[in-house]
């Protein structure tokens, strides 16, 4: 199953991006099932979570994405968004989109540049 992630790009402090990610590989009916998450790397750190979204609309978010980052989902497009607004220096990373299967298999997009210049 790929995962196809677009939205990324170079920004100012305080100006915001939105992030998508398209599985069309995946059957429609198994994606509604899925949990939807959206994760970041920085040069030299471990890999984050930055928020999820379940099946049932419950969404976690880390701290630092807190009233900044919003994920979304349309299942039946089988996309999963992350808008992101007031974007800092420090949110400078690649970010992975994630879809985890019931079953705990885990699917991998190929990852979005995010640049934020002060």
């Amino acid at each position: 199953v790929q995962l196809q992630a677009s939205g990324g790009g170079s920004v100012q402090a305080g100006g915001s991006l939105r992030l998508s990610c398209k599985v069309p590989g995946m059957i429609t009916s198994t994606f509604w099932t899925t949990t939807k998450a959206w994760y970041r790397q920085a040069p030299g750190k471990e890999r984050d979570l930055v928020a999820e979204i379940s099946s049932s609309d419950v969404r976690h978010y880390a701290d630092f994405a807190k009233g900044r980052f919003t994920i979304s989902r349309d299942n039946s497009q089988k996309k999963v968004y992350l808008q992101m607004d007031d974007l800092e220096p420090g949110d400078t990373a690649v970010y992975y989109c994630n879809i985890r299967t019931p079953g705990n298999v885990n699917y991998w997009g190929q990852g979005t540049q995010v640049t934020v210049s002060s």
